[in-house]
């Protein structure tokens, strides 16, 4: 397989979609816009929301899209894992009542397998226990054998949020082999270890839920996708974690450089290390939003994020102003995007 790097499997995605007669959209600001419910964009569906409700009319019934998100709900792990992070790139492509499941799922597989050249045996879909239509397409029409595809609960494969549009789900799974495994021999889909990594959701948008479990068929479907670049790329290279991969190496060892230290030498050091990449990205693309500390809302975000960076650099024994320094670093990274 070869080997690619963010910034190329960033581009090869949206190419791909345009081709697929996709809108490619540049990302939209972390500063939701007409939407009091987020304080930060989370996901790649999340500015397009008025698209999906009707609200507004989109550019075009075919969207693709590389988003900047910021979660900040697992803020206390950042450092102590390598999986969380408060900064991340959602790939997603969009269909407001065009197409459905059938051209959303051979498109992933296409991508995946053609485009990226993932190995067609490592990969596994999911899907929701009741969605037939799902299951045949992945089992007839893409050639998955019955034994390979994961029938999964509401809880896992159904997305729903209140009352509103909603739908089942199918995910897609990729074997990163033993050597990311616990060692268990029964280790399988939906295993918390890293050995099998989900990569791609698609959302089929084909149901109105009234809030209280009745749903009825929605006249125009949906499609909402969402596959993390950063997870994506540490596959394609092979790495353990997101700080492994390109980008983020070349932030995480300039942290290393500023500091004087080495990274994987000492399980303290490491969690500082990579809080500060992961925080620098945060605080680096919400002021180029506009974003600017206070003492609430997504202000007070932003006020925290460098507050915990400085802090840990002092407990690297950094004796000076770096964070602007290291700004510089991740806008080098990321000016492709």
């Amino acid at each position: 397989m070869q080997v690619y790097g963010v910034n190329e499997l960033r581009k090869m995605f949206l190419d791909f979609f345009e081709e697929k007669g996709h809108l490619v959209l540049k990302s939209y600001s972390l500063v939701p816009h007409n939407d009091n419910s987020l304080l930060l964009i989370n996901s790649g569906m999340a500015p397009l929301k008025p698209y999906f409700t009707g609200q507004e009319i989109p550019p075009r019934k075919r969207v693709a899209t590389c988003q900047k998100c910021i979660r900040t709900g697992d803020i206390e792990n950042v450092g102590k894992t390598a999986r969380h992070g408060t900064f991340f790139e959602m790939l997603g492509n969009f269909s407001f009542g065009d197409y459905f499941k059938e051209e959303a799922i051979t498109w992933s597989w296409e991508f995946m397998t053609e485009v990226v050249g993932l190995d067609k045996n490592r990969l596994y879909p999911s899907i929701y226990e009741e969605d037939q239509e799902a299951f045949e397409i992945w089992n007839k029409l893409i050639g998955i054998p019955a034994d390979r595809i994961y029938p999964m609960g509401k809880e896992d494969n159904f997305w729903e949020h209140g009352a509103g549009p909603c739908g089942p789900c199918s995910e897609i799974y990729y074997d990163r082999g033993e050597k990311y495994g616990c060692g268990d021999p029964d280790c399988q889909v939906g295993c918390e270890c890293d050995r099998f990594i989900e990569i791609w959701n698609n959302v089929f948008t084909q149901f109105n839920s009234d809030g209280n479990g009745n749903y009825t068929e929605l006249e125009h479907k949906n499609i909402d996708t969402g596959m993390g670049l950063e997870r994506l790329a540490t596959i394609i290279q092979d790495v353990s974690s997101i700080f492994d991969v390109d980008t983020m190496k070349a932030i995480r060892d300039k942290v290393c450089e500023i500091a004087k230290v080495t990274y994987q030498t000492d399980p303290q050091t490491d969690v500082s290390i990579r809080l500060i990449t992961d925080h620098i990205r945060s605080v680096t693309f919400m002021a180029s939003d506009g974003i600017i500390p206070s003492n609430e809302g997504r202000g007070y975000v932003f006020r925290r994020l460098p507050r915990r960076a400085a802090r840990h650099g002092r407990l690297l024994a950094v004796g000076r102003s770096f964070l602007s320094e290291l700004s510089n670093t991740v806008i080098e990274e990321c000016k492709d995007g």
